[in-house]
């Protein structure tokens, strides 16, 4: 599209350069040759009252050669035979002599082409005697094209000058329609790949700008779509998991015998049934990170409502939360949906590997460049924390799913952060996840981030 209307804006200026540069040059040479001309019949006339006083040959040579063409051998005077005087031929004379005969018979001026070049101007002057003479005026080629190549050359330079600006403002033109079209394009491939993220700037012009409005406005919409399937997922979960619990602590109560085994069994049975819908749906999402506009989120606003969303069944199992850090707003550049998954892959570790009335706290720093998220439990703690980190590899354990911080990790090594695992203050498990703010990678190995990482600690027990 771009090339396209950069070739029909070149044709279309070339053919008005064509018809505007031509018939102008054309107007400028014949000016040229008026002028030429006009200027052979000035210094024809300045011999015209000689030629009325006298036809004498001396006095008609001394006038000859006292006027600036005379001087120059470009006039020249035919007088007629008057009575029994021969005819006169003053000066060179360059046209033929039937055109000065012609010239005499018809009493007007008249031009002569002159053989090697150049023409010849024929002035019919009235005698004293009522005959008519001819003068004779010869006009150079050079005098007649004269400024006629400068002027076709300054226009063609013009044409030329209109053509390539007219390019130029066509090329800009066809970027400026053709760049939103193809960010458009680009971001519609990146969403048939699942990149939910995709989104388009709302720019260019007005009927661009409504198609990137639709688009972004389609994308929002799918991805609302699949956070809402995420949280009838995660919803299904909990409602499923509660009443599984009471089950199996009221399997203990049943005693043995082959019916109490049967129970049990099929409590487990049902368990590892609930972990394989959940993990099919997690290793089944699409990657929904968000890349364009509305990316980002309030990490103490979804903290907050997971928060709520988990309280029911700390409740429920008599577990003391404390939550810290949440009553100010703290942005990250972490879509919510994802930010809510790990938080629910935290948090539900902490009920499911750790003994009911076991307190947990969730604390949020703002390390400036980063944001700390930390979720503590009193539990028996993490006896490897390597191979948990590595649990996201391996889902054969029976109660676990397999990608709870293989989840978490992933959502933080997005934003250049990483998930370490330590003993926190309350005795049990710590999850440090760092998010980053900036887009600098703040893991990895090295001692920049173990040097952050024990600036973290201090920070955390101090305010703990």
């Amino acid at each position: 599209m771009r090339w396209a209307l950069v070739k029909v804006c070149l044709a279309v200026t070339a053919m008005v350069v064509v018809a505007f540069a031509v018939p102008l040059g054309l107007v400028v040479q014949e000016m040229a040759s008026d002028r030429a001309f006009s200027n052979a019949e000035r210094q024809a006339a300045t011999i015209g009252p000689t030629l009325s006083i006298t036809t004498d040959p001396v006095q008609l040579r001394k006038a000859v050669e006292s006027t600036q063409m005379g001087a120059a051998r470009r006039m020249a005077v035919h007088v007629p035979a008057i009575g029994d005087s021969p005819p006169v031929g003053i000066g060179q004379g360059r046209a033929g002599e039937r055109a000065v005969a012609e010239t005499r018979r018809m009493g007007r001026a008249t031009t002569a082409k002159v053989a090697g070049g150049g023409s010849a101007l024929l002035q019919p002057t009235a005698l004293g005697s009522g005959d008519i003479a001819v003068v004779e005026i010869f006009v150079p080629e050079s005098e007649v094209s004269n400024g006629v190549a400068t002027a076709w050359l300054v226009l063609a330079g013009v044409g030329l000058a209109l053509i390539v600006g007219s390019v130029a403002v066509a090329d800009r033109l066809g970027a400026r329609l053709v760049r939103p079209a193809e960010r458009l394009a680009d971001a519609a491939h990146q969403l048939g790949e699942g990149k939910l993220g995709a989104r388009v700037p709302e720019a260019g012009p007005k009927e661009l700008r409504s198609a990137a409005v639709a688009f972004n406005a389609m994308a929002d919409q799918v991805v609302e779509l699949l956070a809402n399937e995420r949280e009838l997922a995660a919803d299904l979960s909990h409602r499923l998991r509660t009443p599984l619990t009471v089950l199996r602590l009221n399997t203990a109560s049943l005693g043995d015998g082959p019916a109490a085994e049967q129970t049990r069994a099929a409590v487990e049975q049902l368990e590892r049934e609930v972990d394989t819908i959940i993990r099919t749906a997690r290793e089944q999402r699409p990657a929904t990170g968000l890349t364009g506009a509305g990316a980002g989120c309030d990490a103490s606003e979804v903290i907050r409502d997971r928060m709520d969303f988990w309280s029911a069944l700390a409740e429920d199992e008599g577990r003391e939360v404390r939550l810290a850090g949440v009553d100010r707003t703290v942005r990250i550049p972490v879509a919510r949906p994802e930010l809510a998954a790990a938080l629910d892959a935290m948090l539900g570790n902490v009920f499911r590997h750790t003994p009911e009335g076991t307190p947990f706290a969730v604390d949020v720093h703002d390390a400036g460049d980063a944001v700390i998220v930390l979720v503590s439990d009193a539990g028996p703690g993490i006896s490897d924390p390597d191979a948990a980190l590595r649990r996201g590899n391996d889902g054969g354990r029976d109660g676990s799913t397999g990608l709870g911080l293989d989840i978490v990790r992933r959502v933080a090594e997005s934003t250049g952060g990483d998930v370490r695992l330590g003993r926190s203050v309350l005795g049990g498990t710590e999850v440090r996840v760092w998010i980053g703010l900036d887009g600098r990678s703040l893991g990895g190995p090295g001692a920049g981030r173990q040097g952050r990482g024990r600036r973290g600690n201090r920070r955390t027990r101090g305010r703990a």
